[in-house]
């Protein structure tokens, strides 16, 4: 294998926002997953059994949409995140229930979704801030700005079966400042051990070039890539240890306030 295409992309629980606001687009969500042909896909703001999102397995429904058959979701939260919303931290139990499909409960959290066989799979749970913050949340017909808590956190990686094992991981980062940053700082020591290459892509909420001057590694040449329907800031990254990049791309696509992110890698 020669090029290696990752991507990351926050769903936004699947609701489609270019176009006016709209819950349960299925075929909106595959279409816009389709449209960004990557070999591997970090996804961010995942649903499962949840129904604002029509009971969907988000993950499992984007590796359908991607022709693949490696993939993990690891719930952060057990309930639905949101202002006034109700949930809980999820536990080892809720975990290993998602990934057995066995779960009976609404649960929300990050994906990884492979078309190249998986060596073995890691994930890190990261507890949240003890603040709320406001934020923009988009809706039907405008947007609005809510006092949000703050939720768990993870990053799911996965090495890759190739000649030479790559590391590719996602992660999404509290909005909170600061907070984030030791986020990232405290993602960087867990990979410290996995194979390099590693390429680590995600919502980090950390502007600019901000994640690479925390990690020391390369960045990916991306632009601004939220909000969607007027991008003014980068919060999507794809970063990279022991290769970098050698073409790289922002996708406004229908569904979510996010714009994916994807780039090329040479092996």
């Amino acid at each position: 294998m020669k090029n290696l295409r990752v991507g990351s992309y926050n769903l936004l629980h699947g609701m489609k926002v270019l176009g006016g606001a709209q819950e349960r687009d299925q075929a909106a969500l595959a279409a816009s997953v389709a449209q960004l042909d990557v070999d591997v896909l970090g996804i961010q703001e995942v649903d499962a059994a949840q129904e604002r999102s029509g009971m969907v397995d988000q993950t499992a429904a984007v590796a359908r949409a991607m022709g693949a058959e490696h993939w993990r979701f690891v719930p952060t939260v057990v309930g639905t995140p949101g202002p006034g919303a109700s949930f809980r931290a999820s536990t080892p139990a809720d975990i290993e229930a998602a990934q057995q499909g066995s779960s009976s409960e609404p649960l929300y959290g990050v994906g990884l979704i492979s078309r190249i066989p998986v060596l073995g799979w890691h994930h890190l749970l990261m507890d949240p801030a003890k603040i709320t913050m406001p934020l923009l949340i988009p809706g039907n017909p405008r947007p609005k700005v809510l006092r949000v808590p703050d939720e768990p956190r993870a990053v799911v990686a996965a090495v890759l079966d190739l000649p030479t094992p790559v590391t590719v991981a996602t992660a999404h980062l509290s909005f909170v400042p600061v907070f984030n940053i030791n986020q990232l700082r405290r993602i960087k020591t867990w990979l410290a051990d996995l194979p390099r290459p590693l390429i680590l892509a995600g919502d980090f909420n950390l502007p600019g070039r901000i994640p690479a001057k925390v990690t020391g590694w390369s960045a990916a040449e991306l632009g601004a890539t939220y909000p969607v329907f007027k991008p003014r800031v980068q919060f999507d990254h794809i970063l990279s240890d022991g290769v970098a990049a050698h073409s790289a791309a922002v996708h406004a696509l229908p569904v979510s306030d996010h714009c994916a992110v994807t780039a090329d890698f040479s092996l």
